[in-house]
């Protein structure tokens, strides 16, 4: 398991860490709540369900709902191990990174975790709508832990380079 050296003079008693359900979730909650550890501190998991203009926003979505509690039950256990107090909270909001700023200015924590895995859109790597939100708008320090880049395969070199390949 990786542990982390912090630098001299930063102590963090508090980290929210957002999780969406992505792979990177695990170690996103296990690197928040290292953080903590010294500290005896508190880490809190949140997971955002993001509702559709179209309904009001306190909308029963059983479905999400229930995903989102097994999901923080997945992270709390994950967490459990580590000397800090853990408390999650499933959120409703229209915009995910607006709802994550706010609790975090709501908990008045140190930092904020967000786990992403490796992902890109129009075969360039993106970070999606909330990260740069919360990068850019979050009162505390921000830590994104990004999955390891995939291995290339031929198909993913071919496809990206077919341009030099058809002028050759």
């Amino acid at each position: 398991m990786l542990r982390l050296k912090k630098p001299d003079g930063i102590a963090i008693k508090s980290v929210l860490v957002a999780v969406s359900g992505n792979s990177a979730d695990e170690d996103a909650v296990r690197f928040g709540a290292q953080l903590t550890e010294p500290q005896r501190g508190s880490i809190y998991i949140v997971h955002v369900i993001e509702v559709e203009r179209s309904l009001p926003v306190d909308s029963d979505l059983s479905f999400h709902t229930t995903r989102g509690d097994d999901l923080l039950d997945r992270m709390e256990r994950t967490a459990r191990p580590f000397k800090c107090e853990v408390r999650s909270e499933l959120l409703q909001a229209r915009v995910a990174g607006h709802a994550i700023v706010h609790e975090a200015a709501e908990r008045e924590v140190d930092a904020v975790v967000i786990g992403m895995p490796y992902k890109t859109k129009y075969g360039r790597f993106a970070l999606g709508d909330a990260v740069p939100y919360v990068l850019e708008h979050a009162p505390c320090r921000v830590i994104l832990w990004r999955d390891e880049k995939p291995e290339a395969t031929d198909h993913d070199w071919t496809a990206s380079n077919s341009s030099i390949l058809s002028e050759a």
